[in-house]
């Protein structure tokens, strides 16, 4: 599949980048390219002297430029054919205080991507999206859902060009940079004595690094166009996480904050519709007509019309003891 293509990052120095590439190397050894396009020179210099990059630094390139840079994209666009779109702005508290930068970022820069594709002639753009998107209540939602929307759209745009895009939506990461373990090992580690917990009812989707990185190998592998994918992920109790981390400490109820909602949703019963189920993930289907896509799916069924996924209701939970093996998993 990615035997002989040229793969290009946006924020390819984040988490999900360096999973992806690494990945993506092991199982397409002819790989012609993978470029990381990022802002951040420093973390572009990290990632480049890193033990496990050191083997494919020929095939490796690191393009510095920003997703608001259409120029530079453009640039960046040459000789391309898949994009994975990774970059944004994902701090919730972040994009509340500064909303013109994370729509600068998040939706003008999906547009931005959206054009170099086509007028470049990139065949495949997977543009990863986020459990917030979904009925969204704080302002990085809202913006993670235009960009999905956008996406969807933009295969209307292509003409007779072969740009192809389709979205990959997921939960939390477990062990990523954003992730509310690090954070209370960091807390362990200083010597708390309670975990603050915002809801005791709460609950939040986990999975690992490689499966987000599966499932966006999968949309590249199979999408027609237009598809957002969504990944059958378990659920785990936010007082369950804390207890696997550090059984014996207390936790402490603090109140929800400003856009956090007690179960984050990946499909709406709005979404029922048009939803399909794969088996391992479902696809939501786009609610405009494409023209030129005809989709067929043969082994799909379609889900009940009053059919929503939640992480409170999920029939896939965590136990304690899942969450200390994925967690040791982590820092093996």
């Amino acid at each position: 599949m990615l035997n002989g293509k040229t793969i290009l990052i946006t924020g390819g120095t984040g988490s999900f980048g360096k999973k992806f590439t690494k990945i993506a190397f092991e199982k397409y050894p002819d790989i012609k390219k993978i470029i990381i396009f990022s802002r951040d020179e420093y973390k572009q210099f990290v990632m480049q002297n890193m033990p496990e990059f050191k083997p494919y630094l020929e095939k490796l390139r690191f393009f510095i430029g920003d997703v608001r840079d259409k120029e530079r994209l453009y640039r960046a666009f040459e000789g391309v054919d898949v994009v994975v779109h990774a970059a944004a702005l994902k701090q919730v508290p972040a994009c509340e205080y500064n909303p013109f930068e994370a729509v600068k970022t998040n939706v003008l820069g999906a547009q931005n991507i959206i054009d170099a594709a086509i007028d470049k002639g990139v065949k495949r753009v997977v543009a990863l999206s986020t459990d917030k998107a979904c009925a969204p209540i704080n302002l990085y939602g809202a913006t993670k859902l235009c960009s999905d929307k956008l996406f969807i759209a933009g295969n209307c745009y292509c003409g007779t060009r072969q740009t192809r895009f389709s979205v990959v939506r997921y939960g939390n990461v477990a062990g990523s940079r954003g992730s509310v373990i690090p954070f209370f090992q960091k807390l362990v580690k200083e010597g708390a004595k309670e975990l603050p917990i915002t809801d005791m009812n709460m609950t939040r989707f986990w999975l690992k690094l490689e499966q987000a990185v599966e499932m966006v190998l999968e949309a590249i592998e199979n999408m027609q166009g237009g598809e957002l994918y969504v990944k059958k992920i378990p659920s785990m109790r936010m007082p369950d996480l804390a207890r696997a981390i550090a059984p014996n400490l207390a936790i402490k109820e603090i109140g929800i904050r400003p856009g956090e909602k007690v179960h984050e949703q990946m499909i709406t019963k709005e979404d029922a519709r048009n939803t399909i189920d794969m088996g391992e993930f479902y696809i939501i289907l786009p609610e405009i007509n494409i023209e030129h896509i005809d989709y067929k799916y043969p082994n799909a069924k379609p889900v009940d019309s009053d059919f929503e996924y939640h992480s409170g209701n999920n029939d896939r939970w965590l136990s304690v003891e899942d969450m200390r093996k994925l967690i040791g998993d982590l820092d093996a």
